[in-house]
């Protein structure tokens, strides 16, 4: 199997993972799914697996063929936003990972490098996303303090398991050949 083969196969598997996870996760309770932020993980892991074009189209599909499929997140302005912010996630989190790939730095350090910027970077654009929509339409204000509320301190659980998670994963992947890690 070719590479382009292999990394549309992985890229759906993600997207099925992706849509399914946060109805085991969350039960279809929003507050639950914005503490835990399941469709971030496999968007994250399709970044690093199969790169950044993959993250990048794996993280705008989840959100708007959740929103499509089961209504939440709702489309307008959520899901259209968090489309933004994992697209966001899955193409940062490639571009790092290829860039410390091509330097002989992939370790758990480099991945958590890697996955604090995307982190970072994604709720910037979650932010900005959010403010766009809701100025452009005049359905509502986002203000700096929702801003930091539904970005930072809300997803903290879904930060640290991020954190937590994905490493060992990573770890567990390499450790059977099936990720790659050069020390």
């Amino acid at each position: 199997m070719n590479n382009t083969t292999k990394n549309l196969a992985l890229a759906a598997m993600f997207i099925a993972i992706g849509l399914v996870l946060p109805l085991l996760v969350t039960m279809h309770i929003p507050e639950i799914g914005r503490m835990l932020l399941p469709m971030h993980l496999p968007v994250l892991f399709c970044g690093l697996i199969c790169g950044r074009k993959y993250g990048l189209l794996v993280g705008i599909l989840i959100p708007l063929m959740r929103s499509f499929m089961f209504g939440i997140p709702v489309l307008f302005p959520n899901a259209i936003a968090i489309a933004f912010e994992l697209a966001t996630y899955g193409f940062i989190i490639g571009l790092h990972w290829q860039y410390f790939h091509a330097r002989n730095r992939q370790n758990i350090f480099t991945l958590l490098i890697s996955l604090i910027n995307a982190m970072i970077l994604g709720r910037i654009v979650w932010g900005t996303a959010m403010a766009l929509l809701l100025g452009v339409s005049g359905t509502g204000v986002f203000t700096w303090q929702i801003f930091i509320g539904g970005a930072f301190f809300n997803a903290i659980p879904g930060i640290v398991l991020q954190l937590v998670l994905i490493p060992l994963i990573m770890l567990a992947l390499d450790r059977a050949g099936l990720a790659r890690f050069n020390q």
